[in-house]
């Protein structure tokens, strides 16, 4: 089973990151949110990635392609081709990872349209590189299997942007509620797609796949929801990247489900 993960957007809503690099390279604990939301799937077998590279997308290239030296300890003696001594060993040997160029300004629909060659007529699971969550990815497959659709969208329910103020019928305010959980569920990503989903995404790099592709899915009773009910958190703005590096740092990030 394969991963395909969504990191070519632009990232407008956070530029003092974004200028400079994607944002799914943005660190959190020194270490790009990408990254994290691989640890992620590994945790539960699933360790095969193709990344929908777009916007500075040499920056996720570079990553990978020298990503012992990343992540490890090493020597090097200069003016000697390939006399690097690496010190230390990631815990990430067994990954497979293949760096898709899916265009600049490609929307959602036409990134997964793009990489239909790398899946191979199998399977596979598509989330955003920027949403962290402690989902559990084997529950999700298995909700999968057991609904026979051809495809699975996780959904959650968030907290309010905003705190609530409650009135009576004299406009009197009786009570705040500070960020209430919404009653309504949203997208979470972490999609889980058969083969014939390309179907839905043919000539399609001006179109989001939240909208035609998985509007038609739903109109012909295709797509099954799968409710998550523990932490999820987006990194839309710098804000919400600061808050997730405070809980990393503070030892309380909900999404490391690994050890």
């Amino acid at each position: 089973m394969k991963a395909v993960l969504l990191a070519g957007g632009l990232g407008t809503r956070m530029r003092e990151e974004t200028e400079f690099r994607p944002k799914p390279m943005v660190e959190i604990g020194g270490k790009p949110v990408l990254w994290h939301l691989m640890k992620t799937f590994a945790a539960h077998d699933v360790t095969d990635f193709v990344i929908c590279a777009g916007y500075k997308g040499e920056q996720i290239k570079e990553y990978f392609l020298n990503y012992a030296a990343h992540n490890t300890d090493f020597t090097i003696t200069l003016g000697r081709s390939g006399s690097v001594e690496f010190h230390d060993d990631h815990l990430e040997r067994d990954w497979t990872v293949t760096v898709a160029d899916t265009g600049q300004s490609t929307l959602t629909a036409g990134r997964v349209e793009r990489i239909e060659p790398y899946v191979k007529g199998e399977r596979f699971i598509v989330t955003y590189g920027d949403g962290l969550a402690d989902i559990d990815i084997s529950a999700l497959l298995s909700f999968h299997e057991a609904h026979e659709l051809k495809a699975t969208i996780t959904t959650v329910q968030p907290l309010s942007r905003f705190g609530l103020v409650e009135l009576d019928d004299q406009s009197r305010v009786t009570r705040f509620r500070e960020k209430p959980q919404m009653e309504d569920w949203v997208s979470a990503g972490f999609f889980v797609f058969e083969p014939e989903v390309f179907d839905y995404v043919r000539d399609s790099d001006e179109v989001m796949l939240e909208h035609e592709p998985l509007d038609r899915l739903a109109d012909e009773r295709q797509l099954a929801a799968y409710r998550h009910e523990g932490f999820w958190q987006p990194m839309d703005t710098y804000r919400e990247s600061q808050m997730l590096n405070e809980m990393w740092d503070t030892g309380k990030a909900p999404w490391k489900v690994w050890q």
